[in-house]
């Protein structure tokens, strides 16, 4: 019997400093390994005795090894072309910085050449960093954008495309929310980014690269509000699966990045007042009696208040799309940021009025459509 102890004790500080080592190493485990890990551990412990509990806490060890392993390295950024949409700010903006630092040469796609985003790029004097004009649902500027990038690479190919480009209007009850407002968000976060995957698909085959789709947490699970918005991500979310599964016979990799509330230029004040009034203009004389004017209002002016409480620190969504980008092993899907993965999880897996019970807790206003009040 204290043999058994021993192997126990042995078996879990192995699993302790690997768990510990990892972090350190990688920055971030899978989910599944510490899942696994915890299991055996109460396996172990709780169910079963003896021998068969170490044999399981060993199993899971294994476990844990076999989905971490090359998790930590990384191809060099030197030699590799990446092609980064939406650099005016956010994370394509921080993601151009980052990998030109690196080494690798990038081509940052901007909606305004003459904008401040691009100004600071360009300021940087970097001589492997392009500062290209892309408003990502112009084909004219698409099909200049492949003509340039294909003269820089030549027969190399281009390593990687980074689709980050994309619009949040302001939040509001599908039922009030412009059928433009769907459009121009089906447009830009979900079309745009198959378009320039159709085009510049030839060049990543020469490299057998990496397509980088970055799509969020409300594409995954129902927010309230977020109906326009979260099923452009939704569509691009799926879409990027398929894809995954159609180009790796071409050696052409596909992961999306799922992050959860950062802070971007996507909670604008001076946008969200001009999305306000653009549902005011055009909803209907009964609906706006029903919801009324303070409620939508509401909407607009939390809005902000939800980017003001969201992290500035952009780095765990940078780490990801690097390791999508350069790792020998990437995932399928990333998700950095608090809850990205949980709520998706239990979204999934719990009973609706458990799940629906939850969202409703991050829904934008607190207020009620005046008829409901």
């Amino acid at each position: 019997m204290e043999l058994c102890v021993c192997l126990c004790v042995i078996a879990a500080a192995v699993y302790i400093y690997t768990a510990v080592r990892t972090f350190k190493r990688v920055r971030r485990s899978g989910y599944w390994a510490v899942t696994l890990g915890v299991l055996g551990c109460c396996v172990c412990f709780g169910a079963a005795p003896g021998y068969c509990g170490a044999a399981l806490l060993c199993c899971s060890l294994c476990l844990n090894w076999l989905s971490l392993s090359g998790g930590g390295q990384l191809l060099p950024a030197q030699g590799r072309a990446v092609l980064i949409t939406g650099c005016d700010s956010g994370f394509g903006h921080a993601l151009a910085k980052r990998l030109s630092d690196m080494g690798a040469t990038v081509f940052a796609g901007v909606l305004s050449v003459d904008g401040p985003g691009a100004q600071q790029l360009r300021e940087r004097g970097s001589h492997n960093l392009q500062v290209l004009q892309l408003d990502v649902t112009d084909a004219a500027q698409i099909q200049r954008a492949h003509r340039h990038v294909q003269a820089q690479v030549g027969e190399a190919g281009l390593w990687g495309l980074v689709n980050n480009a994309g619009i949040l209007h302001c939040p509001a009850d599908a039922e009030i929310n412009p059928i433009a407002v769907f459009k121009r968000c089906m447009d830009v976060n979900f079309l745009a980014a198959v378009q320039m995957c159709q085009v510049f698909l030839p060049l990543l085959r020469r490299s057998r690269g990496r397509i980088v789709n970055v799509t969020s947490m409300a594409g995954a699970l129902p927010m309230v509000s977020l109906a326009a918005y979260g099923a452009s991500k939704a569509a691009l979310r799926l879409c990027s699966s398929v894809m995954r599964l159609e180009l790796d016979p071409w050696g052409v990799r596909v992961a999306t990045i799922q992050p959860s509330g950062f802070r971007t230029n996507l909670f604008g004040s001076e946008a969200m007042e001009i999305f306000r009034e653009e549902i005011l203009s055009g909803i209907s004389s009964e609906a706006r009696e029903d919801y009324g004017d303070s409620y939508i209002s509401a909407l607009s002016s939390s809005m902000i208040g939800v980017g003001s409480a969201c992290t500035p620190d952009l780095r765990p969504v940078l780490d990801d799309m690097c390791d999508a980008l350069l790792s020998l092993q990437p995932r399928a899907v990333y998700t950095p940021g608090s809850l990205a993965w949980l709520l998706p999880f239990i979204h999934r897996h719990a009973p609706t009025l458990l799940t629906d019970a939850i969202i409703m807790r991050f829904k934008f206003a607190d207020s009620k459509p005046a008829a409901l009040q």
